[in-house]
């Protein structure tokens, strides 16, 4: 039987980025990586925005909740991935910990909607690379 990795996305609120990259990596890798989301300072809710962006692609976050990040949810993961450039994990039992630095369109003045999209489609591209990452390590 082989090992289903599993993948801990955070950010500091948990309501948007961290959100975004779970529920994509979800869509693709279905049933084969356990995949987790938690913040540094997790809000109260999904960002609507986020949730709206990736309605377009078929993905549904708008029931999850944000949390917080704990040192069980650290040492469960077999990688933790943090995205921006604020959230901050150490390590806990030696799992892995790698940074997205996403980007960030409001820093060239893109702001709402447009804003979510291109922060989507980038998440959308590292989960890509990464779910092809751990299906071949799986296989491996």
């Amino acid at each position: 039987m082989s090992h289903r990795p599993s993948v801990l996305f955070v950010c500091v609120r948990n309501g948007g980025k961290s959100q975004m990259a779970a529920g994509l990596m979800r869509q693709a890798a279905g049933d084969a990586v356990r995949v987790e989301s938690a913040g540094t300072d997790p809000g109260a809710t999904v960002n609507a925005l986020s949730a709206q962006s990736l309605l377009e692609v078929g993905v549904d976050i708008a029931e999850q909740q944000p949390r917080a990040v704990s040192d069980q949810l650290i040492a469960d993961a077999d990688l933790v991935v943090t995205l921006g450039r604020d959230a901050r994990v150490e390590p806990t039992d030696g799992t892995p910990v790698v940074r997205w630095d996403t980007d960030e369109p409001s820093e060239r003045g893109i702001d709402g909607l447009e804003r979510m999209r291109l922060i989507r489609d980038d998440i959308a591209a590292r989960v890509r690379r990464l779910t092809a990452e751990l299906s071949s390590s799986a296989t491996s």
